[in-house]
């Protein structure tokens, strides 16, 4: 399959050099979903998946055939994205054994974050391109979502037979995982959870096409139906879990000017439990999950960790990527530590020292999304932009539930690098005050 991976990806790359650089995202975005990432081509001791190779001939383009590279402009959300890979390799450096085999991963991770994050802040700059991005989105995640729920029905992965081409691991038998009657979809994804996460980080995102679409609206409503059957079918709780804290978020744009006694509420809630319960509030929120029996293990994974010792001696570097903590045997004994936690994840990865720059790249990320909310002076701006906070805040919610891996990482850095276009590529009071002043002096 080597051999096929690359002829794709030349067809690919080619296909980038002829599109506008924003038409080439959407080629991007459907190497990552349609063929599978466990496919590769080896170069040396890195291996290149067919979106590695993709996102090279993008920033091929971008330096060749446009002047976008040149009239990039570092922000904070930018420089933060640096900090925290350069305070990975800071933090594994001192606990990680193979320095060679750490610098190979980060390496991999550069082409499947770094440089996604970038081509985004890069290619997007007008409202035009990023709708027509979240279109281009909606028509790859519609025939995904009808092959998955296949899958889901019948157990059959009609791309299955391609595991025995793994590039890391033995997998050269298919074997569908049933739940609740049903099958857990993955189609070309590493897991099922990932499957679901793709539709449940883009489809709130997508969201945003609706008041700003002056036709084919059923089309799109119809999309964002298959992002919702694409999430079911997954069978994951994680996946739904940020489903349905994003679709809450969207619930709230009627009352948003109530933000603030709803989050005082929230907190007030939250803080009751910790006083008058003998649980933590996490804990209780668990059982209103879509798997309240795996819920369980997720809390008692974040007691573990900060509660009862499980960093101990670990704060600042962390165990390092490829250690385990040793925290499964103290919450159901089993051999191993299933890090079910993207923050822990982090945690126990790189300790502070990482965790702190992640969170603060989350932050300032937020930050870009209400300054830009602050600026737009359209409703459709506004839905536009709430939209795809809420996509940001179900994943938040979502992240004490999974963490990620495979495709999903590379769709958390283009969000964010969403995020960091947004206040650019909104209306302003200050623009339509301009043309208003140039159509006065036409009249």
């Amino acid at each position: 399959m080597e051999a096929t991976t690359l002829l794709i990806a030349i067809m690919a790359g080619v296909l980038v050099f002829f599109l506008s650089p924003v038409y080439g995202v959407i080629v991007y975005v459907a190497a990552l979903a349609w063929y599978p990432s466990y496919l590769s081509v080896p170069v040396g001791t890195i291996d290149f998946t067919l979106r590695r190779i993709v996102i090279l001939a993008i920033f091929a383009k971008l330096f060749l055939q446009t002047d976008l590279p040149s009239r990039f402009k570092f922000i904070w959300l930018d420089k933060l994205i640096i900090i925290y890979f350069a305070a990975q390799l800071l933090a594994g450096a001192t606990t990680t054994e193979s320095l060679a085999a750490f610098l190979e991963n980060r390496g991999g991770a550069v082409f499947d974050m770094v440089l996604p994050y970038f081509a985004v802040r890069m290619i997007i700059r007008n409202k035009q391109q990023y709708l027509a991005l979240l279109k281009g989105v909606l028509i790859i995640a519609a025939p995904l979502a009808i092959i998955g729920f296949y899958q889901c029905l019948t157990g059959n992965n009609p791309v299955g037979f391609l595991r025995k081409y793994h590039a890391w691991k033995d997998a050269s038998r298919y074997v569908p995982i049933p739940r609740y009657g049903f099958f857990r979809a993955d189609v070309t994804f590493p897991m099922s959870i990932m499957f679901g996460l793709f539709f449940a980080m883009f489809g709130p995102v997508c969201a945003g096409i609706i008041r700003n679409a002056k036709e084919h609206k059923t089309l799109y409503w119809i999309g964002l139906g298959l992002m919702g059957v694409g999430i079911f079918s997954s069978m994951s709780s994680g996946p739904m879990l940020a489903a349905l804290l994003a679709i809450l978020f969207i619930v709230v744009y009627r009352w948003r000017k109530y933000w603030k006694p709803i989050a005082i509420i929230i907190i007030i809630m939250c803080a009751s439990v910790e006083t008058i319960s003998n649980r933590h509030f996490y804990d209780v929120l668990g059982g209103f999950t879509p798997n309240p029996g795996t819920a369980w293990y997720r809390s008692k994974l974040i007691d573990v960790a900060l509660f009862e010792g499980g960093m101990s001696g670990h704060w600042l570097t962390g165990y390092g990527p490829f250690t385990d903590p040793g925290w499964g045997p103290r919450i159901d004994g089993r051999a191993h530590t299933d890090t079910v936690n993207h923050y822990l994840l982090i945690l126990h990865s790189y300790g502070l020292v990482g965790l702190v720059p992640f969170l603060a790249m989350c932050t300032i990320a937020i930050r870009r999304l209400v300054d830009a909310y602050k600026a737009s002076t359209l409703d459709s701006d506004k839905w536009m932009i709430w939209c795809l906070s809420a996509g940001l805040f179900g994943l938040a919610g979502a992240f004490v539930s999974v963490s990620l891996f495979g495709q999903p990482t590379t769709i958390f850095y283009m969000v964010l690098g969403l995020c960091g276009v947004m206040p650019m590529i909104i209306s302003r009071p200050d623009s339509l005050r301009g043309i208003k002043m140039v159509v006065n002096s036409a009249a």
